[in-house]
């Protein structure tokens, strides 16, 4: 079997005022693989998320890279942790786990509409936005790539692109295991152990297992409103079939049981007195399954890579309805007929199942070379269900709804739409880059995507009479069950990339990117129900978006590589920017199209390591949008939906070793970790927004003969926000402070 080394690279979290200084990922050993970075010496940190291998300093493209070390000190355990880290990037969590967004340099995401980025795990891409918000662990690297990034990464990297690494199977038996409880009352525990089987071929076993109660109150069930269990197991085989061939196996599954839809109804999303009063508390149960096989055959002047893959998504979610209030308090929204002592209230039911299989096969040249070359293919087929509902709420619980209306006389059902989707896409792409001189490099892609999206009415008819009869009003046509809506989408994505090197120390880039996001279908009826309630921009269809970039940056190092400082500007013309919109009539959730949207941003950083136990950081981040066209004209010129203006880091890591020389290998660990995140928007008339948020982690702990013991606190001083604002005056609580402590064993 081929040598496996670890890799190592340093976490550039951030990017900084000019003055400013940011934290330098941690070089240290770590597994192998094509898509990992690797350490060539002690300053130069090698990354893989532009397909190639490219010094992380030299690379044109911002990149914000963390370790498997930087990743254990920043206790980086969820996808917000890491972009929480990261400038230009946020990630809005609510109503369920599936519903998490990424907003990366203005680019948005809603809810059921196709990620902003690209997320590729062990060169697998993520299929489904419902997979993102997942445990993190045993992981050898993450890199968020920022910009589009669709000529190299094709669906949905219109924002950028996230590569995580998990570790690979070492060459000889290891292993390590953390456990850690919280205030919640919660505990954690989670690890991995690896080694060789024979000669050509190793083994990795990991997993992560939380069970909490809770950090949100809810006082009228006395219980907390965001129980957590949640097992994900995951395991990677990895043989060298020959001298050529290599063959990677990896299965995942995540299972995770929560709650959601503790929703309060206000009118300023500042607003944070309202404790969660849901009379139920609901449901949210997600099952993620993944298998996937990556062959490699190795030649003297090519490298052929084939990714198979298979994943299904299902999430189960119950709760309260609008106006999420007990049944004696809530807001009769029901015909009068239902307006009686008991009744006066609904509770709601949704369900998501998908199933995806997807194939990329791709040739590509030595990456050590002045030519690089890489061309090939991809496809996936995607069948996927929903169903919405609102019941009765009589005071006898909330129960799932699946693919039928219920006939419990406990819970009646009041509204019912269920839709399936039998999604084909396929797309080729070629990549061209040549080294000109030892100064300047010029690097083409082109891709081309199209995708052919199919919708099938699954709504029995006795459950589209009100659809119908707005359908009447206004002369539209009727709805039926079996009723079939097609639609293809496609788009040519080209990138080109010029880098000047003028010295080891400075390099300057700048290039033009387009990105494609694949548009899709709302549930049965929605546009004429949108004009009914005058929403302007929502349809039975949401249009694809694109968006077009030119960036111009600078990564330099100076004072012997002691500090780094980088930066970026950017300008986007995004045309059909999703936007979202509820519709309490029929109890949908959809999305709309903004036509026209500029983003300009810029990002600076630096980084600082005065000593080597010693780091600092800061980042800075600024993203200005404007609509440019809108059905409302009255809509011009605002903030787009969902982007924070600006975003902001500091940090600092001490890591000395304790009492100097006379205890050998103890070490102690002290971080510290500030982001502010700016004025946010949260819809198209931006009738309201968020004042900046200021969050504090911290971490100390120390380190003796592979033990390791360590306190840690998020949102250290309790800022009270809400998480998300939607329209109609929906927000969500963002999750208090969580503080405790934790060991870690390796052998």
């Amino acid at each position: 079997m081929r040598k496996m080394t670890r890799t190592a690279l340093r976490s550039t979290s951030g990017l900084a005022l000019a003055l400013c200084m940011a934290v330098p990922a941690f070089a240290q050993d770590g597994g192998s693989g094509d898509e990992q970075a690797s350490q060539q010496d002690g300053n130069t940190i090698v990354v893989t998320g532009l397909r190639r291998d490219s010094a992380l300093q030299d690379a044109p493209v911002a990149i914000t890279a963390f370790s498997a070390q930087a990743i254990e000190d920043a206790r980086i355990l969820k996808p917000s942790d890491f972009i929480n880290l990261t400038p230009n990037v946020n990630l809005v969590e609510t109503q369920n786990a599936g519903n998490a967004f990424v907003i990366i340099r203005g680019i948005t995401q809603a809810r059921n509409s196709e990620p902003s980025v690209a997320t590729v795990v062990d060169g697998v891409l993520q299929v489904n936005p419902a997979q993102f918000n997942q445990a993190l662990y045993d992981i050898e690297q993450i890199e968020v790539l920022k910009g589009p990034q669709g000529a190299l990464y094709g669906r949905n990297a219109i924002g950028g692109a996230i590569v995580v690494t998990t570790k690979g199977p070492s060459d000889h038996l290891e292993g390590s295991v953390t456990a850690g409880i919280d205030n919640g009352f919660g505990y954690t525990l989670r690890g991995g152990v690896s080694g060789p089987i024979g000669d050509s071929g190793g083994f990795r076993l990991s997993g992560s297992w939380q069970d909490t109660d809770g950090y949100i109150r809810n006082p009228y069930l006395g219980e907390d409103a965001d129980p957590v269990e949640n097992l994900s197991l995951r395991g990677r085989l990895v043989f060298d079939l020959s001298d050529n061939f290599e063959l990677d196996l990896r299965g995942s599954l995540d299972q995770l049981r929560t709650q959601g839809f503790y929703f309060n109804i206000v009118g300023d999303v500042n607003d944070t007195s309202l404790p969660v009063r849901v009379n139920n508390a609901g449901i949210d149960n997600r099952n993620i399954y993944n298998l996937s096989a990556k062959l490699t055959y190795q030649a003297d002047g090519f490298t052929v890579t084939s990714i198979t893959s298979y994943d299904t998504v299902d999430e189960i979610i119950t709760g309260d309805a609008f106006d999420f209030l007990p049944t004696d308090e809530a807001f009769c929204a029901l015909p009068q007929d239902y307006c009686f002592s008991g009744s006066t209230d609904l509770n709601q039911s949704q369900y998501l199942d998908v199933e995806a299989f997807s194939q990329e096969l791709r040739f590509e040249s030595p990456s050590n070379q002045d030519l690089f070359w890489m061309f090939g293919g991809y496809l996936i087929s995607t069948d996927r269900f929903i169903s919405t509902g609102n019941m009765l709420d009589l005071d006898q619980g909330v129960f799932p709804v699946y693919r039928v209306p219920s006939t419990n006389p406990n819970n009646p059902q009041y509204s019912f739409l269920s839709d399936t989707q039998d999604n084909f896409a396929w797309s080729v792409f070629a990549n061209l880059g040549y080294q000109f001189s030892d100064q300047f490099r010029v690097d083409g892609s082109l891709r081309y995507d199209h995708d052919h999206r199919k919708n099938t009415t699954e709504t029995p008819d006795a459950w589209l009479g009100y659809i119908n009869y707005i359908a009447s009003l206004y002369g539209a046509p009727q709805s039926a069950q079996g009723d079939v809506r097609t639609r293809n989408f496609s788009a040519w994505q080209p990138k080109l990339t010029l880098t000047y090197t003028p010295s080891n120390d400075m390099t300057l880039y700048g290039g033009y990117s387009r990105g494609f996001r694949s548009g899709g279908f709302n549930q049965t009826g929605v546009g004429t129900v949108a004009l009914a309630n005058n929403f302007v921009g929502v349809g039975d269809i949401f249009e694809a978006e694109t968006a077009d970039t030119f960036e111009l940056g600078f990564k330099s190092q100076l004072a012997g590589n002691m500090l780094t400082f980088n930066g970026a500007a950017y300008t986007t013309l995004s045309k059909n920017s999703y936007f979202f919109v509820y519709l309490p009539t029929n109890s949908t959730q959809n999305l709309g199209n903004v036509p026209k949207t500029r983003i300009n941003g810029l990002e600076l950083e630096a980084t600082l390591r005065p000593h080597p136990d010693i780091a600092f950081n800061a980042a800075w981040g600024l993203t200005d949008s404007k609509i440019k066209s809108f059905p409302d004209a009255g809509s011009i010129g605002n903030e787009a939906p969902l982007i924070s203006r600006t975003t902001f880091n500091l940090g600092a890591q001490y890591t000395p070793q304790l009492f100097g020389d006379s205890v050998d290998g103890i070490n102690a660990l002290f971080r510290v970790d500030y982001r502010r995140t700016g004025r946010t928007w949260w819809d198209v008339p931006n009738s309201t927004v968020r004042d900046p948020i200021h969050l504090v982690n911290a971490r100390a702990g120390v380190e003796f003969d592979n033990i390791g013991i360590y306190g840690f606190a998020t949102n250290l001083f309790n800022e009270k926000y809400n998480a998300e604002f939607s329209p109609g005056g929906f927000v969500f609580k963002a999750r208090p402070r969580v503080f405790g402590v934790e060991g870690t064993a390796r052998f």
